[in-house]
């Protein structure tokens, strides 16, 4: 499965941007789906994760409240809508499917998601 990430952009503090995933080949229809960033200097951190489903989601607690994550099965595409950014939220964001299909949980752990997107780059101004 190829993923391809974009909506990435430079947007002020307290913004908006929508990232988008969209996957081609192998369907991902029956995989958790995941969001990741990487700043500077920093390891990727895990920022959402949505089932296979679509009927649950998890966020880490520093997007909380400001994150929200979807998914279009018929689109084949995945979707982070960020709002009221910060200058900390900058960073490369990755989308990720998980290696195992129809998992109960959502992983945490980038080492359970086995393709990954490019990455898009997100900076916020402050």
């Amino acid at each position: 499965v190829q993923l391809q990430a974009s909506g990435g952009g430079l947007v002020q503090a307290g913004g908006s941007l929508r990232l988008s995933c969209a996957a081609s080949g192998r369907t991902f229809t029956r995989y958790n789906m995941g969001w990741f960033r990487q700043a500077p200097g920093k390891e990727r951190e895990f920022v959402s994760g949505i089932s296979w489903t679509g009927g649950r989601v998890r966020y880490a607690d520093s997007v909380k409240g400001r994150f929200t994550m979807s998914r279009d099965d018929a689109k084949n595409t995945v979707y982070l809508q960020t709002t009221s950014v910060k200058p900390e939220d900058t960073a490369v964001y990755y989308c990720a499917r998980e290696r195992l299909t129809q998992r109960l949980t959502i992983p945490l752990n980038e080492n359970e998601y086995g393709y990954w997107g490019q990455g898009t780059q997100v900076t916020v101004s402050s």
